[in-house]
């Protein structure tokens, strides 16, 4: 189905929303000031907890809290019980935003392709008017029909369900 006929997506997003939502973010980065950001470089190469890091480190603790008297004074195993606990919490608070995220990013996916599918067709209207002779139409068909300029006619399939491939 096209978009004329299929609209998964009937919304509207006023700025007061979006004022609502700005201010609830900066809310949780007030909340969360101790959130830092790292360079591609750093992401890359800090050691990251997984599965079987996670025990190790708890078992880690653990050991460094039964025998503190074999460690030198510059461990800090109050620390890092606390780095542990950190990321534990933020664990779960990661996969909310991180659902959140996913679901904007595809919402607006979805409203551009419906919104491009629905140009499309509109295209293909004005294309077929201005060959019918309709009056006014071919102007409007050049127009959009400036979009594809310079890409021939194309033999790659557009994106699945547009339908129809775009006259140039």
């Amino acid at each position: 189905m096209t978009n004329a006929t299929f609209n998964r997506v009937d919304a509207t997003l006023t700025p007061e929303a979006v004022k609502t939502v700005k201010d609830h973010i900066t809310a949780i980065e007030q909340t969360l000031p101790f959130l830092v950001g790292l360079t591609g470089t750093e992401r890359v190469a800090l050691p990251k907890v997984n599965v079987n890091n996670k025990v190790f480190t708890e078992d880690a603790i653990q050991a460094a809290v039964n025998n503190a008297a074999l460690l030198p004074a510059f461990v800090n195993v109050e620390g890092m019980k606390k780095d542990l606990a950190l990321y534990h919490a933020l664990d779960e608070l990661v996969l909310l935003v991180q659902q959140l995220a996913e679901k904007l990013s595809d919402t607006q996916l979805l409203a551009g392709s419906e919104a491009y599918t629905s140009a499309l067709a509109i295209y293909k209207i004005f294309g077929a008017a201005s060959e019918a002779g309709v009056q006014g139409t071919k102007t409007l068909h050049e127009q959009l029909r400036q979009r594809f300029g310079g890409q021939g006619k194309s033999t790659a399939p557009l994106p699945e369900g547009t339908g129809t491939v775009p006259n140039t």
